[in-house]
């Protein structure tokens, strides 16, 4: 009897071991998908007593062949304040969060200024001329972006900024040539080269406003008489001579933003008539609605400028403990930026077992691999709202595994029944039983569609 006893207790606690090791071994991988899945590692990219950019990067996930082709920025920027002109070796995608800004940049080899609000879309093509401006005197400005991971990207860095404006920080890239080089190129002294190579040590984003004690050279120049401005922009681009057109392409950058910054209209031509316009996000009317939450989605079709970058973008409001069904993207990698609330995002692995159920709040990025199955579950404590980009630019007809338009609709049939090894007319109960569809209420809900199924 003794003997048995000692057996029973032996293996009861191999079975407590191995149930033990099993929920820890799920518990490592589900923190493992949380690594790879949500980026919460933020890194920054810029930052001064104006403003900053930081950003979550993409790339492969810690080591594993997950492929994540595209890093997200945010970008913060104090009232009165200048992001200097640059240009980057990825294209970009930004959305206004939160203010207004003013967004100059090259297209078609001529300057396009657009005035952006909250909810805006507008694209920056890599290669291309670009600053950004918080005109506000009272309101920080916010924007989301997208930066995209290409082929033709210096790999040094997530992504390489090429400053044309700058100093001793950031550095302009005019300051890599020689001297005698640029004082030739500018028609200007050395000392001058010297002086305007050195002036601006703010950083990339700048305070333009006269309230801030400290000077720089962009505070200087917004703060100049019109003839002082137009006598210093003479002094350093040298607009009174002629210049061939070769000479014209190969200095379009300075002149022009300069010009542009200078307020001289006269001098530089505007192409806002031809630039594309921004497309305003929170004006569209949602591509599907009910009562429990909403969704819009905007492609190449709707915003054609999207067609250049290969993205597209979205923003979903689910209402209290509501449900985005489990779906499939067949088209793209969907990456996810949480603007307001908390819930969950679970993730699943093609051999059917759970990557990720992670908690998610205000500020939080994830991303889904293409084709792996998904959904989003807002809390019951509130709605969650998220915007995000997918890479592809065409429309995405994702696929819903659950719901009245799902798979599961579409593919009942005996055969289907054969595969969950159900009989048919159990399989159609399963499938009509939820008679919602995308966007699914609680399972606290009242709705008459829960149904008891039985045991066919």
């Amino acid at each position: 009897m003794g003997d048995r006893r000692i057996l029973l207790l032996l293996v009861l606690v191999l079975l407590v071991s191995f149930v033990g090791a099993y929920e820890e071994e799920e518990n490592d991988q589900r923190t493992q998908g949380e690594k790879w899945f949500l980026l919460r590692q933020l890194h920054n990219v810029v930052k001064t007593d104006a403003g900053s950019m930081r950003m979550v990067k993409g790339g492969y996930r810690g080591g594993s062949h997950l492929h994540s082709p595209m890093h997200i920025g945010f970008i913060s920027m104090e009232p009165n304040s200048l992001f200097i002109p640059q240009y980057l070796d990825s294209d970009l995608v930004l959305f206004v969060h939160h203010g207004e800004a003013r967004v100059g940049h090259i297209h078609r080899d001529e300057l396009a200024e657009r005035s952006l609000k909250q909810g805006d879309v507008y694209t920056i093509s890599a290669g291309s001329a670009f600053y950004l401006e918080n005109r506000n005197e009272n309101q920080r400005l916010r924007i989301i972006c997208s930066i995209g991971i290409t082929s033709e990207s210096m790999g040094w860095h997530a992504f390489q900024s090429f400053f044309i404006g700058g100093g001793t920080h950031p550095t302009s890239i005019l300051a890599g040539f020689d001297h005698t080089t640029l004082s030739t190129a500018l028609n200007v002294s050395t000392a001058e080269v010297r002086t305007f190579l050195t002036r601006q040590s703010s950083g990339p984003i700048v305070h333009i406003s006269d309230s801030h004690h400290h000077t720089n050279i962009w505070t200087e120049f917004v703060s100049q008489e019109p003839h002082q401005k137009l006598a210093h922009l003479k002094r350093i681009v040298n607009l009174e001579e002629e210049v061939s057109p070769k000479e014209e392409e190969s200095t379009w950058s300075l002149r022009k933003f300069l010009c542009t910054l200078l307020h001289r209209k006269d001098v530089v031509k505007r192409v806002n008539h031809e630039a594309p316009s921004s497309y305003n996000l929170n004006n569209r009317n949602p591509d599907f609605k009910n009562n429990y939450g909403w969704s819009k989605t905007v492609d190449e079709s709707d915003y054609s400028p999207l067609q250049q970058s290969g993205n597209g973008v979205y923003l979903v409001n689910l209402s209290q403990g509501s449900m985005m069904a489990p779906h499939v993207n067949p088209r793209a990698i969907e990456y996810g930026v949480v603007l307001k609330g908390t819930g969950r995002i679970q993730i699943v692995y093609p051999n059917g077992t759970l990557a990720m159920n992670a908690r998610v709040r205000e500020g939080d990025v994830f991303w889904v691999p293409r084709y792996f199955p998904f959904c989003q579950i807002a809390s019951s404590n509130g709605p969650l709202e998220f915007f995000g980009f997918t890479t592809s630019a065409r429309r995405n007809h994702p696929q819903f595994l659950v719901g009245r338009n799902s798979l599961m609709q579409s593919l009942r049939g005996p055969e289907f029944a054969a595969a969950f090894g159900i009989s048919e007319k159990r399989l159609n109960r399963i499938a009509n039983a939820q008679r919602e569809q995308v966007i699914l209420p609680s399972s606290s809900s009242d709705s008459p569609m829960r149904m008891n199924i039985g045991s066919y």
